[in-house]
């Protein structure tokens, strides 16, 4: 058996993205490693991070991105499959640049990968999120933040990156354009991978934190919206209140300490100014259902699966 792990990446640098702890979080796990690396700033060095890692399984993919070909967050998953189609696994592990493996979980990942090796049923294995916020201490528990995803396929050239590149699905005959395309596309069978994601898309100082949300919208909604986005916000993010989050109380993954030694905006979280707009968790009708959830019925109301679960495997 053989497990190929694979990324991609643009401006992960000066984005304040973990895309070094990502690689090496499944380093040890994966027989390869491939990073779609795109053509990021002068000022970034996102590919010199890569680099630095000095290890023969990572293969580097030099790309250009086309936001008019692949608008509405579809780059995501163009570059997503532009790495995964260099994988020569028979399994293929996804990380994006800002999550990252607990080392205590390759083993796990390892044996299920081997019990399900030849069940041909199972077309990928999902994992459990934390999401956390702000700092290292919070994260999110309520119903708007997924709680599960594929984060291992197999080595099919019919399974690609799917919308944004949050999940993947069975396209047949895909024009490699379209990437939110609904029609004509399956679902894939999971199984459980009994691990998790550590999910740090939104731990960064606040202003770092503004300059990925702008780069985010330009992503998604194109270049006017970037410069609105610009405009209608305060150049530095406001978490909010940090109280309403759940504290976390393990251990971050072993690559991650470095990086969580420097942080150094404890103070500047606590704006959470009352002019701003609501997120999603703030507000009413996703604090009831969150209670709901984690309270009365102790499982995900009203959730979107991007996958069909094998519950027997």
């Amino acid at each position: 058996m053989t497990i190929s792990g694979f990324s991609m990446a643009k401006n992960a640098d000066k984005l304040g993205y973990p895309v070094k702890e990502a690689v090496l979080s499944i380093l040890p796990l994966v027989d390869e490693f491939v990073i779609a690396v795109g053509d990021c700033d002068e000022d970034d060095k996102t590919r010199d991070l890569i680099e630095s890692i000095k290890s023969e399984k990572v293969k580097i993919i030099d790309t250009v991105w086309d936001l008019e070909k692949y608008p509405r967050g579809m780059e995501h998953a163009h570059q997503t499959d532009i790495a995964k189609e260099q994988c020569s696994g028979d399994w293929l592990f996804y990380v994006q640049a800002d999550e990252i493996v607990h080392e205590d979980d390759l083993p796990v990942i390892k044996v299920r990968c081997e019990e399900l090796l030849n069940d041909r049923e199972v077309e990928g294995l999902l994992f459990k999120y934390r999401h956390f916020w702000g700092d290292y201490d919070h994260y999110h528990y309520s119903h708007n933040w997924y709680k599960n995803e594929i984060r291992i396929v197999r080595n099919d050239p019919d399974i690609h990156s799917w919308e944004s590149a949050q999940s993947f699905r069975h396209i047949p005959g895909f024009d490699g354009v379209n990437y939110r395309q609904q029609k004509g596309t399956f679902k894939l069978k999971v199984a459980r991978s009994d691990a998790y994601i550590y999910h740090y898309g939104w731990v960064r100082p606040p202003k770092i934190m503004r300059a990925k949300s702008k780069a985010f919208t330009r992503i998604h909604h194109g270049e006017q919206k970037a410069r609105e986005h610009e405009i209608k916000n305060h150049p530095v993010f406001d978490y909010g209140d940090l109280s309403r989050l759940e504290i976390f109380r393990g251990s971050h993954p072993a690559v991650m300490h470095e990086r969580i030694k420097k942080f150094d905006w404890a103070d500047q979280l606590k704006n959470n100014s009352a002019s701003r707009p609501k997120f999603r968790h703030e507000k009413f009708r996703y604090r009831f259902v969150t209670f709901l959830e984690n309270k009365i019925f102790h499982r995900p109301l009203f959730d979107f699966a991007n996958y069909i679960l094998l519950k027997k495997k």
